[in-house]
């Protein structure tokens, strides 16, 4: 074993795990929670800045052969995820008081970085489960409403089924094929035997749980609400990125039967639909994003319908593009002491004449995520609907296409309230802190790059 490849090619996770160490030596000592911030966002931008550098200079290699390797994609993955949990991150500095919250965001961090490299079911599995495990904890940790209970509670509940259901597909991977390599699902995918078909579907049913698909969505929207902002901005950005594109490694280049397409279609299809038709009744804006979440995550599937190649450039853009603008509109929320005033919808009437800068930030996400050009929402859904149609899947791209034009009214609904409402008597009164707007204005700055230079952003990943 080349120790030296080993230490390179898992930079990134050792650097997050050296952060864990230094978290568990403060707790110990009884740091400040200034300190734990300031080695979190230390941990956090060295392993970002390593994933770059990995992903840049095309590192390729193998430490531990068959069960987790590294390569341009997947440190590119890496890139996208870290990134965004700093921008996370600066959302999140009012939550460093409470114990071990950012512990367990790194750990959760760490798993996302396996997920992301792993060869086998093996390592798939232990990624997965390391990523979720902490975050049904974080809804927890706040406790801001007396929801989080039962959110935490149904995620974990329906979590472990969706485990369940993964190892399930697994076994019955292993008994046709006798491996555990990711390389054995892309061959049951062209596989006309019934068992490796079921296989698939366990498998696939994991996942669309995972990402909240319908109808495997029913955690999301409580989740998301119970959370805090921060929280609730760490599953709709990093794991769902974790998950979809730990999806693209699970299929990678492998094409799709039409059976199996219809499967990987149909689900998605309604998710887009239901997602969007749902959002538009929510009064609490995180509810409104979970349910756009699931939209969303409808589109992000559609990228396997596409061609081999084009999956993995398509979803890693539509994550990122994704991301900042969820970051983006949680980081220009006012601040308020009630956490359940301060998500209704009906507080930001007005806000452009109290905080123009937040409201012009918080509109900016609503446009790009409901896919109007020029913002990256609509280059991301552009090249999603592109691949699928040029891979001879035009029904299901038409359909794609009319069914994200529901999500165009919730969205534009929070923009009239922004700027064509007056009413501000029951409205949250206090800016949003400094750090979380440095985090927008950075979420900004992202989107304009997204936005005048998609192609290039696109051959780098």
């Amino acid at each position: 074993m080349n120790w030296a490849a080993v230490a390179v090619a898992m930079l990134p996770e050792h650097l997050l795990l050296a952060g864990i160490v230094v978290l568990l030596g403060l707790e110990i000592a009884r740091g400040t929670p200034r300190e734990a911030y300031v080695v979190t966002l230390a941990g956090v931008t060295l392993a970002t800045a390593a994933a770059v550098w990995l992903a840049l200079g095309g590192f390729e290699v193998a430490p531990f052969p068959g069960q987790f390797s590294v390569d341009a994609a997947a440190a590119s993955g890496k890139a996208i995820v870290l990134a965004l949990a700093l921008l996370v991150l600066g959302i999140a500095r009012d939550d460093f008081g409470r114990g071990a919250f950012p512990i367990l965001l790194l750990s959760s961090l760490y798993g996302v970085c396996l997920l992301l490299s792993s060869d086998s079911f093996l390592t798939l599995f232990l990624g997965l489960e390391l990523m979720s495990l902490p975050v049904y904890a974080l809804i927890l940790i706040a406790y801001r409403r007396p929801e989080a209970a039962e959110a935490a509670l149904k995620y974990l509940v329906l979590g472990g089924a969706g485990t369940a259901t993964l190892l399930m597909g697994v076994s019955l991977l292993y008994g046709g094929t006798g491996s555990l390599a990711l390389a054995a699902f892309t061959g049951a995918l062209q596989s006309d035997d019934t068992m490796a078909r079921v296989a698939v579907m366990l498998v696939l049913a994991a996942f669309f749980l995972k990402a909240a698909i319908v109808p495997f969505h029913a955690w999301a929207p409580d989740a998301y609400e119970g959370a805090a902002i921060p929280v609730t901005a760490y599953m709709a950005t990093i794991v769902k990125a974790g998950v979809l594109l730990a999806a693209v490694r699970l299929f990678g280049v492998a094409p799709l039967s039409p059976a199996m397409a219809d499967a990987v279609a149909l689900l998605p299809l309604l998710s887009i639909v239901w997602g969007n038709l749902a959002a538009m009744r929510q009064k609490s804006l995180r509810r409104m994003i979970a349910y756009s979440s699931i939209a969303h995550a409808g589109y992000l599937f559609y990228a396997f319908l596409g061609d081999g190649p084009g999956r993995f450039q398509a979803v890693a853009f539509y994550v990122l593009a994704y991301g900042i603008m969820n970051v983006l509109a949680l980081a220009a929320l006012p601040r308020d002491e009630s956490d359940a005033a301060r998500d209704r919808l009906d507080n930001l009437r007005g806000l452009f004449h109290r905080a123009p800068a937040a409201a012009v930030m918080i509109g900016i996400a609503m446009v790009s995520l409901a896919g109007i050009p020029p913002f990256p929402g609509f280059i991301a859904k552009f090249l999603i609907f592109k691949n699928a149609i040029a891979a001879g899947y035009t029904a299901y791209a038409v359909l794609g296409l009319v069914g994200s034009y529901l999500g165009i009214y919730f969205y534009l609904r929070v923009i009239q309230f922004l700027f064509m409402s007056t009413d501000d008597s029951k409205a949250a009164l206090g800016p949003p802190a400094r750090v979380a707007l440095g985090a927008g204005l950075v979420c900004l700055a992202v989107a304009i790059l997204l936005s005048v230079f998609p192609g290039q952003v696109i051959d780098l990943l």
